[in-house]
């Protein structure tokens, strides 16, 4: 586990070569086709080599949720396990590893005609009305909930408006346990700054590799639009917000890196209530020798 440039995938290849694992991602944008450059998918050759579940699964006109990560995880997890080989989960998608160990809620499904009205509140009276709105019957989702998120404001109104009940107080007894010893393995530098760098970098790396035209490519299709959760994947909504002629290329990249940086700080404060995880700093490279003596220290005593 990790933000966003803390050297996850690097780490697991090397672990790889030491235990007999097999690697599921844990990536809420890896799961798109198309979507390589800009979501620093691994090459082809070392998906050849060291092959990861849930990469390439769906096209980016589809939607994969919470749920259906959980599903697959757990049939993989058991599919792995009977092959006598360890499950070896690596990503950045915070929900899904929440989804995972904490399983989730009997929510309702979308309501089209809910969801139109509160598209219909958002374009008439702005994002932060529904805000407010949810601030009042919802508190503490609407203050776990950045007020530009559009998504996750809607849908907690709409599982209001269904049921009558925040969301809150329908997912607060969903704990449910996994049925796996589990070794949390944090990377990340430990100097912000490092991080910051490395985002940058490879915002602009990505930018010389034809980020754009990955874009382009998914801006021109008629089944593709913003409100697609891969459009609004971090980067790819700035992309194509500048090829809607918002702003300039410059700009683009420097809301993009802003963008990234802001989910690596959500990415961070997560991992930092993880009471059973050990953290080790990939600030001055990847830490191979401490996390292979630790997992192996660890498995001995399971």
């Amino acid at each position: 586990m990790g933000p966003t440039a803390a050297g996850k995938t690097d780490l697991a290849l090397e672990v790889a070569k030491q235990f007999p694992v097999e690697i599921i991602s844990v990536d809420s944008a890896l799961v798109y086709r198309g979507m390589d450059i800009g979501t620093a998918k691994p090459k082809p050759e070392i998906l050849h080599d060291y092959p990861h579940y849930l990469v390439d699964i769906i096209d980016p006109s589809e939607r994969y949720s919470a749920g259906n990560f959980r599903e697959d995880a757990l049939r993989l997890m058991a599919e792995i396990t009977a092959r006598g080989k360890i499950p070896l989960l690596v990503g950045g998608t915070m929900l899904y590893f929440k989804a995972l160990q904490q399983g989730l809620s009997d929510l309702p499904s979308a309501d089209p005609a809910i969801r139109a009205k509160l598209e219909d509140e958002v374009a008439q009276f702005g994002l932060a009305h529904l805000h407010d709105r949810l601030s009042n019957v919802d508190p503490v989702s609407a203050a776990r909930i950045h007020i530009n998120d559009p998504q996750r404001i809607q849908r907690a109104l709409e599982v209001y408006e269904i049921t009558g009940q925040s969301m809150t107080e329908l997912t607060k007894d969903t704990q449910q346990s996994l049925p796996y010893n589990v070794i949390k393995v944090i990377v990340s530098p430990e100097d912000r700054a490092v991080l910051h760098q490395r985002i940058a970098e490879r915002y602009k790396n990505m930018m010389s590799a034809g980020f754009i035209d990955e874009v382009k490519a998914l801006f021109d299709r008629e089944d593709c639009h913003v409100d697609l959760p891969a459009i609004r994947a971090v980067g790819y909504r700035q992309a194509w917000a500048y090829l809607e002629g918002e702003y300039d290329q410059e700009t683009l990249v420097e809301k993009a890196i802003i963008a990234t940086r802001q989910m690596a700080k959500r990415q961070l404060t997560w991992l930092r209530a993880q009471q059973d995880g050990v953290w080790f700093d990939s600030g001055s490279g990847l830490p191979v020798e401490q996390v292979v003596s630790y997992v192996k220290e660890t498995l001995k005593s399971t």
